[in-house]
């Protein structure tokens, strides 16, 4: 018998490709005519299809939760809780469900139909009961938006009342969302799996270090993209200082991403992206054969440059030793011996020998992670010391930071950022280390330019003015 608690639609209808919807089931390895059913713990698991067509599909998941047995089992904040929310709210209890009933498909594998797997399915998805754990005095329908959203996602949010019947008790913490976009589908069981607890902001059960890794394998594909990839880390590790940063690092090394807010998901070309290939074509432009990237991070720029033989000498500084491991296993250092590709630890606040004698040095969003206190020091190390024949120095425009959502309220695009510059204050500090060190400079933007507040990315490009490599 089923007691109808915590619920779960998804519907999908024939994709543009003209696959009968009703092959879906071949993904989610569900017959349409059998209902099943799995048990663990203090939770039981139907799946049954109502709907199942050629031209609709429709698949429903519903969790009987058992409160006594589960506050029995001793785990997570419910322990020694027979009154709770758990038996009709999606929480984790339905992301550890949907992982359990749908784990082939999680894991994007179809013997049968392999050809199904890179469908986009229309899907509509209908979950009556989110609990909602606002975020940075924002309520849940927004945090929902902001999670939703960015993947592609259209998200329509209803506030479920505390009781319909008494007016005066207001809203609950509690949404019916509905999702309507085409995805994958192993896509859109990942997002759920990952989200649904974040929007809860709790889990029913103990998270340790296993935890990180069950957040990359079902959200690296989406994750570090993700405006919001902080946030969703942070609370699916329960706020666990050291996973949460263990977490973030193998995001980035996995990915490639700066961990910084500009780098949505829906963008036709990340903005990291735009950035490398804007710097690259500045480099050739200049002829500049020898290059250091200085305060390298994962190597992403020195791994584009490495495919252009014109640039026969790369060399990677960072303060970071693990940046720099990272660097050198995406370049597959290695596996290969290329004489043309140097890495070592440095600090762009202290002299070093070794960064004379190149064409060009590259700062690629770095200057923003200096305390303003050092600039002074990172100036004279770099222009300077250094002293290459073209510097070319990239950083956030701080005026830009309005069209991101998460930003309206002030805030960095980055924790790490000691400061984020406008176009005039970078146009100052820019003007005033040209003069002293004889460069010239021009300006140029990255990224889509808005009309007031200009691109997201600003570029400066210095050059001696004696056209001198500094021996």
């Amino acid at each position: 018998m089923i007691s109808w608690g915590v619920i779960l639609t998804l519907t999908a209808r024939r994709p543009a490709s003209g696959v009968p919807a009703g092959d879906l089931g071949f993904l989610l390895h569900k017959h349409p005519d059998r209902v099943h059913v799995a048990e663990h713990g203090a939770v039981t698991t139907h799946v049954l299809a109502p709907v199942s067509g050629p031209e609709e599909h429709e698949v429903a998941v519903v969790l009987d939760v058992d409160p006594v047995a589960l506050a029995r089992a001793g785990r997570g904040e419910l322990a020694g809780d027979h009154v709770n929310d758990r038996p009709y709210a999606a929480s984790s209890l339905l992301s550890v469900a949907l992982g359990r009933v749908f784990a082939t498909a999680l894991a994007g594998r179809c013997t049968a139909r392999p050809d199904l797997l890179s469908v986009r399915w229309p899907l509509r998805i209908h979950v009556p009961a989110v609990p909602c754990a606002g975020e940075r005095g924002a309520g849940g329908e927004e945090l929902v938006r902001r999670l939703f959203g960015p993947l592609g996602w259209t998200v329509e949010t209803t506030v479920v009342p505390l009781d319909e019947t008494v007016p005066g008790w207001g809203a609950s913490p509690y949404v019916d969302l509905v999702l309507t976009g085409e995805l994958r589908l192993a896509d859109a069981l990942a997002q759920l799996y990952v989200l649904l607890p974040v929007l809860d902001d709790t889990k029913h059960y103990w998270v340790g270090r296993d935890e990180v890794d069950k957040l990359l394998r079902r959200g690296g594909s989406w994750l570090a993209g993700h405006p919001e990839r902080e946030l969703v880390t942070r609370r699916y590790l329960r706020h666990s200082r050291p996973l949460v940063a263990d977490a973030l690092d193998r995001l980035r090394e996995a990915e490639g991403a700066e961990a910084e807010v500009e780098e949505a998901a829906d963008a036709p070309t990340p903005l990291a992206v735009q950035r490398r290939d804007a710097v690259v074509a500045v480099l050739r432009e200049l002829g500049a054969a020898r290059v250091a990237d200085l305060g390298c991070g994962q190597g992403q720029l020195l791994a584009a440059l490495l495919t252009d033989a014109r640039f026969t000498a790369l060399t990677g500084t960072d303060v970071s030793v693990r940046a720099l491991r990272q660097a050198s296993r995406r370049l597959h250092l290695d596996e290969r011996h290329d004489e043309r590709v140097t890495l070592f630890q440095s600090s762009l606040t202290y002299r070093d020998e070794r960064l004379r004698g190149f064409d060009a040095a590259v700062l690629m969003e770095v200057v923003e992670h200096v305390d303003p206190p050092r600039l002074a020091a990172l100036e004279r190390v770099v222009f300077g010391e250094a002293a290459p024949t073209h510097v070319l120095v990239t950083t956030p425009n701080a005026e830009h930071n309005v069209h991101y959502p998460s930003l309206q309220d002030g805030g960095f695009r980055h924790p790490d950022h000691r400061f984020e510059w406008t176009r005039a204050e970078f146009a100052d500090w820019v003007g005033a280390v040209a003069a002293r060190w004889g460069y010239s400079v021009r300006f140029l933007g990255i990224g889509a330019a808005d009309a007031a507040t200009g691109t997201p990315t600003q570029l400066a490009v210095f050059s001696r003015t004696d056209g001198e490599v500094a021996a």
